[in-house]
């Protein structure tokens, strides 16, 4: 429940922020979107300031990258999940939620929205929890820790990243 109350207030703010104004010409670069921190997450640099990038022009905002493409994680994620191997017809979705600190450590990474099975769920988590080099993501140029969701479908037996 805890968990996707976390996503829950992520769109509720990304909701809000998007709604605020609707000028062509509206300065984005001081809104921030914080994730609220109930208990201190171990390799964080600020537990008070992990930052939900907002991806709105001109908002100083860099979400963290991995150092693959979205494209070569859903290729590590097809070779290596195999609870889907011999499940062609399967289908479900779900979110994978990492946390990225400020020097591009991952420090978290969690199913959001489960799928219908907890073996896929820690199959997929175990993929993403293996990718260890990261880009930090920055606000006004400045390293921060970043909250990143990364939601996937999966049709016929096969993971996309959405």
């Amino acid at each position: 429940m805890i968990k996707k109350f976390n996503i829950l207030s992520v769109a509720l703010i990304l909701l809000v922020v998007s709604s605020c104004s609707t000028s062509k010409n509206a300065d984005y670069s001081n809104m921030v979107a914080r994730m609220q921190v109930d208990e201190p997450i171990p390799g964080v640099c600020d537990n008070d300031n992990v930052i939900v990038v907002l991806p709105l022009p001109g908002s100083n905002q860099v979400e963290a990258q991995a150092s693959i493409s979205d494209k070569e994680i859903e290729e590590i994620l097809k070779k290596t999940v195999s609870f889907l191997k011999d499940k062609p017809d399967y289908k479900d979705e779900g979110m994978v939620n990492l946390i990225v600190n400020c020097k591009g450590e991952l420090v978290r990474c969690l199913i959001d929205n489960e799928t219908k099975n907890p073996t896929l769920d820690e199959q997929i988590v175990a993929v993403f929890s293996d990718l260890k080099d990261w880009k930090p993501g920055t606000l006004n140029s400045r390293a921060v820790d970043t909250l990143l969701l990364y939601s996937f479908s999966i049709e016929n037996g096969i993971i996309t990243l959405n």
